[in-house]
């Protein structure tokens, strides 16, 4: 369980893992072929890494060499989307030798794992409240890949930094607007105005500035499976952004979705994701948190709503790789006057230095 955590936090530490009986009494034992390309690509971006893995996959050993980034490419695993990969690549990023510069080939968009859309409306601004920004932070869509087969390809660039600046992140703010993105490949372009309409029919009750842009991708730039699906945000005037993502079911699994329904279901899941509120939307709670982290020594804080179970391991993990605990107060509605209780997180950074970062 929880495998990218653990080979991230180690990577980031220093730490040498073992991990054992790995579904060791499953009919089909040993490490699955997307959690087998993670590793590979874990390899890719470090220098010197030592890997090893039992002839059943059952038992993994990994010893973390250096961080070095540079210009690289890498074919993700069709079974998980590029988000599976990219959420760890986002940690790891800023801390690498050389400013890295992938290029990720595989399902842009799936029901599982945040979408690219996602992650480059959300996690991007983040890095940038932690002093990571500048031209060469940017993830684009080059081609969308929908599951079974994928075919899309993503470029994600980031800059190197030598340390990380702490945060005071607690009032969220009022949501001041609401934008979007309906995509559609290998089916008509109509679908993609059939999500809107309907998404738009439940967001105007809520606010008038909402616009949500149509992107239909022809020929090779659409991938090699047809699909469908949304992207919302919602921005607060303090700069927080909140997202939610619905996708079409995979081609010949599960029933017809009406693009109607997707529209509607994908507005309902952004106002849940805004009554759970806090500063950072559910999907980006553990990559604030290790920033926070890896902070100078400085108290940093982040209101977070409620936590999802993969933060609460999250926080274990950073306790058993940093020694780090986090001081955690709840705050109930009342104090807040908005949507659930929320968490406010509070630590102070361990001064982690970027040692392989070159001096100009």
């Amino acid at each position: 369980n929880f495998l990218r955590q653990r080979l991230v936090l180690a990577t980031l530490s220093g730490r040498p893992l073992k991990i054992r009986k790995i579904r060791a009494k499953e009919e089909d034992p040993g490490l699955r072929d997307f959690e087998a390309s993670f590793i590979r690509l874990i390899d890719k971006v470090t220098n010197g890494s030592r890997i090893e893995i039992n002839q059943t996959g059952t038992t993994l050993y990994y010893q973390p060499g250096l961080l070095y980034g540079g210009s690289l490419e890498h074919d993700c695993s069709p079974s998980r989307g590029i988000g599976y990969y990219l959420e760890s690549l986002l940690c790891l990023a800023p801390f690498m030798k050389h400013p890295l510069k992938i290029v990720l080939r595989g399902v842009t968009n799936d029901q599982v794992d945040p979408s690219v859309d996602v992650l480059k409306a959300t996690a991007l601004p983040l890095l940038k409240k932690f002093g990571i920004d500048g031209e060469s932070l940017e993830i684009k869509i080059n081609r969308r890949g929908m599951p079974p087969k994928g075919g899309g390809e993503i470029l994600f660039a980031c800059p190197v930094r030598k340390v990380l600046q702490p945060v005071q992140f607690t009032d969220p703010g009022k949501i001041k607007r609401i934008r979007g993105t309906a995509y559609s490949v290998r089916v008509s372009p109509q679908m993609a105005n059939r999500m809107v309409e309907s998404a738009r029919g439940i967001l105007n009750k809520f606010l008038p500035d909402i616009y949500i842009y149509t992107d239909h991708m022809k020929g090779a730039n659409s991938g090699k499976s047809p699909g469908f699906g949304m992207c919302l945000t919602a921005e607060t005037i303090n700069g927080t952004i909140l997202s939610a993502e619905l996708a079409s079911n995979p081609q010949g699994q599960g029933a017809a979705v009406l693009p109607e329904e997707l529209g509607q279901n994908c507005a309902k899941l952004l106002l849940e994701e805004i009554y759970r509120g806090g500063c950072v939307d559910s999907t980006n709670q553990s990559l604030a948190l290790l920033l926070m982290t890896l902070g100078q020594r400085d108290v940093s804080k982040v209101l977070l709503g409620p936590l999802s179970p993969y933060t609460i391991e999250f926080l274990r993990h950073l306790r058993s790789f940093f020694q780090i605990m986090f001081k955690m107060e709840t705050k109930t509605t009342e104090e807040e006057h908005m949507g659930g209780e929320k968490v406010l997180m509070t630590c102070v950074g361990i001064g982690f230095c970027n040692l392989s970062k070159t001096m100009r």
